[in-house]
């Protein structure tokens, strides 16, 4: 189904769902795998076809907030106040989840998620489905993140029963997780909402999570990985390396904040976006570019860290720690 998606195509996603069937679909974040929400079966195809961990729980993407009763059992008013303010958008709320939720959606936990995504297409989907659609990113688990209809193909192929195309996701990384199941709303996983934005709104400090934390989607230290080593250094040292290993017979791809690519064979350079909004609208799809370049190694030039930088320098962090190891690399 390619972009621009008819109301028939919406049609025949519906009724896949409800079917039983997975669906991916497009938010502004990044694209969805989904299934019916209120059907554990359908729901145990996505961690299947994903390669997930049972006990890695999913977030149920539903049409607007009035849908939280379904789901939540407690919804404190940190929950009311930032949904009102910040959905639909690119904000996860962590709640209480009430007796309907299965435990193959939650991993065993107490706790839901949810969120009211924004792309257009992800509400009409919904909005004709009427329920919840659980949804991970579409993707085989811990690897890259698929931000265009075509990276879900690539990954999934005939897997999945319908493929929403709505373009490149607007935001490019995954959403802002704030847990509101505690006594004080906590932020598990980082996303473009950023915690002054969030602390801004509340009057008040996020707490961060401790070991009683529920599990979120992407909160392992191993995730968005790359087939390819990556490594994540300061800018001075990455050409350094690069010129070493390539003397060694390898060939390098670079993620880097700078256009001015060296003169070395065996380099293939991507200059990121200098701005905050461009780098994480750009970075899956640089990095499944530079995986599939047929190099040895992918050296990413480390972001700042400033605040309008954190989610992106965590998804790098998680990126490179789950990457595989390459030999003989010290300059």
């Amino acid at each position: 189904m390619t972009y621009p998606v008819s109301g028939e195509d919406i049609a025949y996603a519906v009724a896949q769902l409800r079917a039983g069937e997975l669906v991916a679909f497009p938010t502004e974040t990044v694209y969805g795998l989904g299934a019916d929400a209120s059907n554990p079966d359908a729901v145990r195809k996505v961690f299947a076809a994903k390669g997930r961990p049972a006990d890695h729980p999913l977030i149920v993407h539903v049409a607007d907030a009035v849908q939280l009763a379904n789901w939540a059992r407690e919804i404190p008013p940190a929950a009311h106040a930032l949904a009102r303010k910040f959905w639909p958008g690119p904000l996860t709320l962590v709640l209480k989840r009430n007796s309907r939720v299965s435990d193959v959606i939650t991993g065993g936990q107490d706790t839901v998620a949810i969120r009211v995504p924004s792309h257009p297409m992800a509400q009409q989907l919904l909005r004709e489905f009427g329920g919840g659609v659980a949804a991970p990113s579409a993707n085989r688990f811990g690897r890259v993140s698929a931000t265009t209809a075509d990276h879900v193909r690539e990954e999934f192929g005939d897997a999945v029963a319908c493929v929403l195309d709505g373009g490149a996701a607007e935001v490019g990384i995954e959403s802002t997780i704030v847990d509101c199941s505690c006594a004080t709303p906590t932020l598990l996983r980082p996303g473009w909402i950023t915690p002054q934005q969030l602390e801004a709104l509340l009057g008040a400090s996020l707490a961060a999570p401790d070991a009683n934390a529920p599990r979120v989607s992407g909160s392992l230290e191993k995730h968005y990985s790359p087939q390819t080593p990556l490594m994540l250094m300061e800018a001075d040292l990455v050409v350094e390396l690069a010129r070493s290993l390539i003397k060694q017979g390898k060939r390098v791809a670079v993620l880097a904040r700078s256009a001015l690519r060296p003169v070395l064979d065996g380099l293939v350079w991507v200059a990121a976006p200098a701005d905050p909004a461009g780098y994480a609208h750009d970075l899956y799809a640089n990095l499944r570019e530079l995986d599939h370049a047929g190099c040895d190694a992918i050296l990413v030039e480390r972001p700042p860290e400033a605040a309008e930088w954190i989610a992106i320098c965590d998804r790098l962090n998680r990126a490179a720690a789950g990457s595989g190891e390459l030999t003989d690399h010290s300059p």
